[in-house]
């Protein structure tokens, strides 16, 4: 990156991090079970409610408990099912059509990442319902109150139930953007571990991943506080503790309830401190190839880790430290060097690989131009890269053809 658009990008950031102290942020109310959300519903008044989520979470029957639970309390609620991996804005647009139609005055976000991205950004046309979300793009562009608004995380690892942001495909270009404002962080968040019992090994270890990148990407950027570092660690220490246990014993409900927690923890350090060029990266492989964002995060870590050198070795010790990976006074740069080689050992583990076969060559020039567009300026990385050095990453993913 040229000496100019460096000085463009640190001093956008320096502002942003001097900024911090006097924005709106807030945490989600933690609630600890679906069945608590009748008497939060009649609270706010909200009399019928949409419930956001996926087929794959409708197949699973994760969402019947929270369905028994509103019908007992005579809450009519109605199911958007049809979210995709990456939710687009025709997701969003028959959402909101189902929310209208039916009278609603709150939404249930209920799944991943993907579902509570669609929730939030139909949240954010019901505010403004005259501006498109392509309009909303970008940071602090909704600034209006969105109707009640409730996550349910089925996947220990998006953070999503904490974040300001919601992450949306152009359902006809592809293009994936980030609409960041205030009024998008959830009023409340329902860390139940039964509605994750169900999950996949698979999906448990790449969203546990995914928790994992958010925590790590945060605390090696350059605009931490001492509460986002703290909330990291804390993430990092119970991802590790953990993880392996949700991976090999689904049933594992004390494994299941500490994953979501770090997930939190990890969400409330990203949202203030922001995350880097692995999910920079990540974005525009879920938006051109539908890639699972999880995924993607966890082949990409270790690589994005390795590129940032020595300038994160000292913080990679405090991190693998954390983790139980090093002792107390390894040297920076052995303790980065551990902490990498476990992520690459769990990534074994977990039979997630290192490439992403849908790449082709030809795209990735496209994919680092939204890639750098996306991170710069807006993101702290320890090092600045522009599309053409982001290039890199999208090459080790391309699958070697058999000789």
């Amino acid at each position: 990156m040229n000496q100019l658009r460096k000085l463009y990008c640190r001093t956008f950031q320096a502002g942003l991090k001097i900024a911090l102290p006097f924005l709106p942020y807030r945490k989600p109310d933690i609630v600890g079970s679906v069945k608590a959300l009748p008497d939060i519903l009649r609270k706010h008044g909200c009399g019928r409610v949409l419930i956001i989520t996926d087929a794959g979470i409708m197949s699973l029957g994760l969402t019947r408990r929270l369905e028994k639970v509103l019908a007992q309390n005579q809450i009519p609620y109605f199911i958007y099912d049809k979210t995709v991996a990456n939710p687009t804005t025709a997701n969003v647009a028959e959402a909101l059509e189902m929310y209208q139609a039916n009278g609603c005055s709150g939404i249930i976000g209920f799944g991943g990442g993907s579902s509570m991205d669609c929730a939030k950004a139909v949240g954010a046309r019901i505010a403004k319902p005259k501006q498109s979300l392509a309009k909303m793009k970008g940071i602090l562009k909704v600034h209006k109150k969105l109707p009640l608004l409730i996550a349910v995380p089925t996947t220990a690892g998006t953070g999503s139930e904490t974040t300001l942001a919601a992450v949306i495909t152009d359902a006809e270009t592809r293009y994936k953007y980030a609409i960041n404002d205030f009024p998008l962080i959830p009023r409340y968040a329902v860390l139940d571990p039964k509605v994750t019992l169900s999950l996949p090994p698979f999906i448990t270890a790449t969203t546990g991943m995914d928790a994992l990148t958010h925590a790590v990407e945060a605390y090696i950027g350059r605009s931490t506080t001492y509460g986002t570092r703290t909330n990291a660690l804390m993430a990092v220490s119970l991802i590790f503790q953990n993880i392996d246990k949700a991976y090999t014993d689904g049933s594992d409900i004390d494994a299941r309830r500490n994953m979501l927690h770090a997930s939190f923890y990890a969400g409330c350090a990203f949202t203030k401190s922001y995350v880097g060029y692995v999910h920079a990266v990540a974005h525009s492989l879920g938006g051109e190839y539908n890639v699972p964002h999880g995924l993607a995060n966890a082949i990409l870590l270790p690589f994005v880790l390795e590129a940032y050198g020595p300038r994160i070795h000292k913080k990679l010790y405090r991190l693998s430290v954390a983790a139980g990976v090093s002792l107390e006074g390894t040297p920076y740069d052995v303790a980065a060097e551990e902490f990498i080689t476990a992520i690459k050992d769990m990534k074994k583990r977990f039979d997630i690989g290192d490439t992403v076969k849908e790449i082709k060559e030809e795209d990735i020039p496209k994919l680092s131009h939204y890639a750098d567009k996306e991170a710069n300026p807006l993101y702290p990385v320890p090092v600045l890269m522009d599309a053409k050095e982001l290039e890199r990453f999208y090459y080790l993913l391309i699958e070697e053809l058999p000789m």
